[in-house]
């Protein structure tokens, strides 16, 4: 017999993140416009920095270079730092370019 949970679902947090420095203005459902400094994406979510007024749970809508308008929900939140997960996960071909858009830095960029 195994210990430990039994997960059904699989953990997104292993996926390959590509640091950015990034500004988007999300919508918020009863709050309005929110500025979202991100630092971090992959093609199923993004980690914020900066302190956010909403809880774990809650969704945002947001609009990406590339992709357009895309939901998000609020994963965790820690210390400044708040993690969100994708309504979907962007297609590769699409967050590469989404990466080349929003990441100057070549050398930050992902290798092809």
């Amino acid at each position: 017999m195994s210990s430990g949970a039994q997960l059904t679902v699989t953990d997104k947090r292993r996926a390959a993140r590509h640091p950015v420095d990034y500004t988007v203005i999300a919508e918020h459902r009863q709050l309005g416009d929110l500025p979202l400094h991100i630092v971090n994406i992959s093609a199923q979510g993004f980690m914020a920095q900066g302190e956010i007024q909403i809880e774990r749970g809650e969704r945002l809508v947001m609009r990406l270079p590339v992709i357009g308008r895309i939901e998000a929900h609020m994963i965790w939140a820690h210390e400044g730092r708040s993690g969100f997960q994708f309504e979907r996960i962007i297609r590769i071909d699409d967050f590469l370019k989404l990466v080349d858009t929003i990441q100057p830095n070549p050398r930050l960029r992902p290798r092809r």
